[in-house]
């Protein structure tokens, strides 16, 4: 059926609330996610876990979130699956029951990567259905998806501190509901998109013509990747062991150190959601030069800073530093174009996949050589993004398609 003047604009109003729906269910699975990185103080003392099983277990979340993501977004560019969303919220569901019930480390492991697997089943179709929704303005509906998730990983914190830790890991199967609630939205999501799709149906394809010339794109696109392992590698820093940091240096409680990690957890997402509208008026490649190198001072300080700074610098830098993402993936995407899945299933992969690897090599330092360590040498790794100056200027014909 050919979309016509008629019904339109009833898809222009459905537009927001799709968007909504998205970004609300981002917050839903990236809260479920963010459980598993705060509480790991709960589980090293109930399991007796060193820094490399903490790492592990990042790991093996985040890298089976990485190798599914690409191939799960490649297959829907070619073979749009649109309830395939309620089914990888459902995979996160049966993590969380196993989550609150594990009885040794192995089963964790499990867990993880029961939740892994959702999450690698959700981030590609997720932004492909709110690129689809932008009406055009794709770095707002990218921040706008993914800022869900950066409040979703806020909360998450909050919800460890204030319910899991007093209550005990058996609470953790409780927050299953949220997966209940998740998978019934992605079930009214895919139904709209499976009508989109067959409404859209006598549309030309996108065209996959390149913007820049092949070597060009190759080298943006290597750049890009590297900026995105750079970046994530230093969130998993803060997010796999602030905590930890904050009661080594400066002897807050385990709420405490919670509480400054849901600051630093809240400041990423408010950075998120700016980059977008940004980018869309003054272009992602602006977005991904202020991000990547203004937030370098401020990294380089943060691991000899007082109490107080630390929290200041902290914010600050997941202020700065995330408005990067969204305004990599849309780059990349107009760099690619008609690749939408491959590209969101690559970078959101990548972002999980490098920051899992990171989070395992910083264990092993952490346990040989202490936590304050680990911040000190993270504090360099916002360099590489001088790399920033070899990204090319698309065309704006291109940029907009």
């Amino acid at each position: 059926m050919a979309i016509t003047a008629e019904n339109t604009p009833r898809f222009e109003k459905a537009t927001m609330s799709i968007l909504v729906a998205v970004s609300f269910c981002h917050m839903l699975n990236d809260i479920m996610q963010s459980l598993l990185s705060s509480l790991y103080p709960l589980f090293k003392a109930n399991y007796n876990l060193d820094f490399v099983q903490i790492g592990l277990l990042t790991m093996t979340f985040q890298v089976t979130a990485s190798l599914l993501q690409p191939v799960v977004g490649l297959a829907t560019d070619r073979w749009p699956m649109p309830f395939s969303l309620p089914i990888g919220m459902a995979s996160t569901f049966c993590g969380l029951i196993l989550l609150g019930n594990a009885t040794n480390f192995p089963l964790l492991l499990l867990a993880a990567s029961l939740i892994g697997i959702g999450s690698s089943i959700f981030h590609p179709e997720s932004s492909r259905v709110a690129r689809v929704a932008s009406g055009g303005r794709h770095g707002f509906a990218q921040s706008f998806f993914q800022v869900g998730g950066n409040a979703g990983q806020a909360i998450g914190p909050l919800i460890a501190a204030f319910i899991v830790l007093p209550l005990g890991q058996h609470s953790v199967a409780w927050l299953s509901a949220i997966a209940m609630l998740g998978i019934l939205v992605l079930g009214w999501v895919g139904n709209w998109y499976s009508g989109h799709h067959r409404r859209s149906g006598n549309r030309a394809a996108p065209s996959k013509t390149l913007p820049l010339a092949r070597q060009k794109v190759m080298i943006a696109f290597l750049i890009l990747v590297l900026l995105t392992a750079t970046k994530n590698v230093y969130m998993a820093s803060i997010s796999s062991y602030f905590t930890f940091y904050a009661i080594h240096k400066f002897g807050v409680s385990v709420q405490g150190a919670q509480i400054m990690l849901f600051l630093f957890l809240g400041s990423v997402a408010v950075g998120t959601f700016l980059g977008g509208p940004i980018g869309d008026k003054m272009g992602a490649r602006f977005v991904i030069w202020f991000s990547i190198l203004g937030v370098i001072p401020f990294a380089l300080l943060l691991p000899y800073a007082n109490f107080f700074w630390t929290c200041i610098l902290s914010v600050v830098i997941g202020l700065i530093f995330a408005s990067a993402f969204s305004a990599i993936v849309v780059f990349a995407q107009e760099l690619v174009p008609g690749r939408v899945g491959m590209i969101a299933g690559i970078f959101f992969g990548f972002a999980f996949g490098a920051g899992g690897l990171g989070a395992a090599v910083l264990g092993t330092f952490a346990d040989s050589y202490g936590i304050e360590f680990v911040y000190r040498i993270c504090s360099y790794l916002p360099l590489l993004g001088l790399l920033t100056v070899l990204l090319p200027s698309i065309p704006r014909a291109n940029a907009l398609k």
